[in-house]
């Protein structure tokens, strides 16, 4: 078993990808820790050990997604992200709160089931090959019943037939090589494939009956009997149709599921986004969706409950939750109480600069620059940028940012998209050159538009 990371190499991992907001990123960190923390203490202490869920504030495109994804990632622990505005109170139609388990559920059946299914691809790429060779060159078929007195008084005969099957298992060991060296891959074959297409059926349902379709195809599925088609496929193909059938085959799913549900238990991760969208407890009138009925529904699900999918009862006393929201109209106060109390962790993200622009250009391992010079390298252009062209980019994403509604990061991917957008656009007929960027480039591109504060509201 891999060894879990401490908080100061969650941290440095984290680094690679984000810059800045180092108080959020301990904070995660020590959250993560905790959890295998937990499971190292008695166990009659264990369950009494509640995680240490966190808010996250900062405004859009400050890194708060992206450092709940990463930390998803590290853990390998079963992820969902999920818009927390998405939700309505019981009653009115709209996603129950209760649906983010089962979606989590899904992921890590998903999850364990390829895990699974990569352990046991070795075996299945073995009978695999057998059941090509077979459809290659049919095994013959053995008389049901043979006159052993015949063969012993006839010894020519039984000599004939152990010179056929030795010469059949020669054939086939031939047709072993030349497919593994992939010289029959031109070759087509025939295979009896599952037919999967299924009534169609599509619900539109209220609260709670997320799952109905599901289990009506489910339903349905089990009551036809199963068709299969013929399809005339290349090898290729065939041996990848053949391996997913024998995966599947091996992998025990009742093993799968247990799996899975102790995973979302124990290390499942979700992160509520927009949850300043349903603080406070004011409603407009009528009959209008209450956010402080929104919360109450949320309440027992952060402060652990059980909840029926359909893969059986999923308790969500120790998943980690990650809220977060921008906080510009409401504030963390403005949730009720009880939902408060189960969030102790509170970080603030911190706007980022100039400078902190530049590094996000420059030093993750997966910066906006390296992105954009790989695409381009598909088209073999040679994309270089200056260094003060990179500052000069930095400079007006935080000018823009300052003078219109501060989107942080995401502001990069807009003034790149349109400082590069000839290039882009020119790329196939411009083969084998290197285009160097400088921060003339960068001022004659983008100075009308930053000029113009209307125009840049509606470009930048």
């Amino acid at each position: 078993m891999q060894q879990p990371l401490t908080p100061a190499e969650i941290v440095r991992e984290l680094d690679k990808y984000i810059i800045g907001q180092k108080d959020a990123k301990r904070m995660v960190a020590i959250a993560l820790r905790n959890r295998w923390r937990r499971q190292q203490v008695p166990e009659n202490l264990r369950d009494e050990i509640a995680p240490k869920n966190i808010i996250m504030i900062g405004a859009t495109g400050v890194g708060k997604t992206e450092i709940a994804r990463r930390l998803a990632r590290l853990a390998q622990s079963p992820f969902l992200k999920i818009e927390a505005s998405k939700f309505t109170e019981v009653g009115y139609v709209g996603r129950d709160v209760e649906s983010m388990i089962r979606d989590l559920m899904e992921l890590a059946v998903s999850m364990v089931r390829t895990e699974e299914m990569e352990a046991v691809k070795l075996k299945a790429e073995e009978v695999a090959e057998e059941k090509l060779l077979d459809i290659l060159l049919p095994p013959k078929r053995q008389q049901e019943t043979v006159d052993q007195q015949q063969m012993i008084e006839e010894p020519d005969a039984m000599k004939a037939a152990q010179e056929e099957a030795d010469h059949a298992d020669s054939t086939r060991e031939k047709l072993r090589k030349l497919l593994r060296k992939g010289s029959l891959d031109d070759r087509y074959v025939e295979l009896d494939v599952p037919d999967r297409n299924i009534p169609m059926i599509e619900i539109f349902a209220g609260t709670g009956m997320e799952d109905m379709d599901y289990s009506l195809r489910e339903m349905l599925g089990s009551m036809m009997p199963r068709r299969s088609k013929r399809r005339k496929v290349k090898i290729p193909e065939a041996r990848d149709i053949l391996i997913e059938e024998e995966s599947q085959r091996l992998v025990d799913m009742d093993k799968v599921i247990r799996s899975a549900i102790e995973r979302v238990e124990h290390s499942g991760i979700i992160f509520l986004d927009e949850i300043d969208k349903i603080a406070g407890r004011e409603s407009g009138r009528g009959p209008d969706v209450s956010r402080e009925g929104v919360q109450r529904d949320l309440l027992p699900i952060v402060e652990g409950s059980t909840v029926t999918t359909k893969y059986g009862m999923v308790r969500t006393d120790h998943i980690l939750f990650i809220a977060s929201g921008a906080f510009h109209i409401s504030k963390p106060s403005d949730l009720i109480p009880e939902l408060q109390g189960r969030f102790p962790i509170r970080v603030e993200l911190t706007s980022l600069s100039k400078d902190d622009f530049v590094r996000i250009l420059k030093e993750p391992e997966n910066a906006l620059i390296v992105q954009y010079m790989a695409l381009l390298a598909t088209e073999e252009v040679e994309l270089i940028f200056e260094d003060d062209a990179i500052d000069e980019i930095a400079e007006t994403a935080f000018h823009v940012n300052t003078r219109t509604e501060n989107i942080g990061a995401r502001r990069l991917h807009t003034i790149m998209e349109k400082l590069l957008s000839e290039i882009s656009f020119n790329a196939p007929d411009l083969k084998g050159q290197t285009i160097r960027i400088t921060r003339d480039d960068v001022r004659n591109t983008l100075q009308d538009i930053i000029k113009d504060e209307d125009l840049s509201r509606y470009i930048l």
